[in-house]
């Protein structure tokens, strides 16, 4: 086969790419190694910034994500038993919207089959190869026969733990590490959310979330030690620890219901350079990783594909280079404040089991000042809701 970007990964950042470059004329195929179904059975993020929103309608994939998505003007930071509200509307004039990722990538899924692109699933043994040439190619084992892609271009969407990055000789990437000491015991539940807004909680006992992925459908994590295993957290015992971090009012009217969905994720920061290497580009997750405390995974996946089928459309239609060119530096850029921004609530909530009660008297004089601070607040709203593209 033959095509001008072999995208590799069926994730979010692979998907919306590929449907980028469509629209600009620039043909592409997808290899995924999963089947659809296990894309699909992901639980990942679930808020998406505005300029996440309009990359979506772009590409015709957000008719089901404006009929079902909610609109979040604020969120809410809880601290001392007390909750207080961040008017991110009325420190930016932007919002946030609520639509899982699952439901972000079915729609991206859908859209391609509507323009019958090629995809190409559970795609064994993935090699991208010959990258630092002027004729790359990709290699993947299909129901036992090796097939080869020619192309022009490789684009590494595959995650973390992909083959793309992993093809790169040590040699020629760097890479920065935090690793937090704890991890999110996340459930989905179909109960109505605690609150019509997000609330972010920082309490002695560890941190707590209180998001949702509907009206009807919940999503809540706390802060857990990093040897548990789901299996010691039957859903009576989440529900109780929750309610212990949540402050009385959100306690009381917490509607309880068995879990659809349970699990553990560490948490970490991540963050690969350069994001280009020769004629292989990395794209979303393949390149970083952020904690998920300033809802920012998703959506540096989009900005990243945004750069990126930009740059590979000024250098079919321009004959320029340019834009591949500076692609890893612009995309870096957004990519670190994104990760400060997401290092900095990660710290500032969460409960470290390293770190005494100075520190967590530091915590609450930031929440409070924050709080109480338009400058900080604004400061805070401006990152939350999405840095310019």
């Amino acid at each position: 086969m033959r095509t001008k970007v072999a995208i590799i990964g069926a994730g979010p950042a692979g998907l919306l790419l590929g449907q980028l470059l469509h629209t600009f004329g620039v043909d592409n195929i997808i290899l995924e190694r999963q089947t659809p179904d296990y894309v699909l059975g992901r639980i990942r993020a679930g808020l998406l910034e505005e300029g996440t929103v309009s990359l979506l309608e772009s590409v015709g994939a957000a008719s089901r994500l404006h009929q079902e998505g909610l609109i979040h003007h604020g969120l809410e930071l809880a601290f001392g038993g007390a909750r207080h509200r961040i008017d991110l509307h009325g420190a930016t004039g932007k919002t946030v919207m609520i639509y899982g990722q699952t439901e972000v990538t079915l729609d991206l899924m859908d859209a391609r089959k509507a323009a019958s692109l090629t995809s190409i699933y559970s795609a064994a043994d993935v090699k991208p190869l010959d990258f630092d040439t002027d004729h790359p190619r990709v290699t993947y084992v299909k129901d036992g026969v090796t097939h080869t892609i020619d192309c022009d271009f490789v684009a590494g969407c595959d995650g973390f733990h992909g083959v793309s990055r992993a093809s790169v000789p040590s040699s020629a990437i760097e890479e920065f590490e935090r690793v937090y000491p704890f991890g999110w015991l996340g459930i989905l539940s179909e109960t109505p959310p605690v609150s019509p807004e997000l609330i972010y909680n920082n309490h002695a006992r560890g941190f707590a979330l209180c998001t949702m992925r509907s009206t009807k459908r919940s999503r809540y994590y706390v802060q857990c030690s990093l040897d548990d295993h789901v299996d010691q957290w039957p859903d009576d015992r989440f529900w109780d620890e929750l309610k212990r971090r949540l402050d009385q009012e959100a306690a009381d009217s917490l509607v309880t219901g068995p879990s659809i969905e349970k699990s553990i994720a560490p948490l970490r920061s991540f963050v690969a350079e350069p994001m280009r290497f020769g004629r292989m580009f990395l794209c979303g997750d393949a390149a970083h990783i952020v904690p998920p405390t300033g809802a920012k995974g998703l959506n540096l996946a989009a900005s990243d594909a945004h750069y990126l089928s930009s740059a590979l459309r000024e250098f079919y239609d321009e004959k320029s280079t340019a834009g591949i060119d500076g692609y890893s530096a612009k995309a870096l850029a957004r990519v670190w404040k994104a990760v400060r921004f997401s290092w900095w609530m990660t710290s500032m909530l969460h409960k470290f089991p390293d770190e005494g009660e100075f520190a967590a008297r530091i915590q609450i004089a930031e929440l409070d000042y924050l709080v109480s601070s338009k400058a900080a607040s604004t400061s805070l709203s401006e990152n939350y809701v999405g840095l310019p593209f």
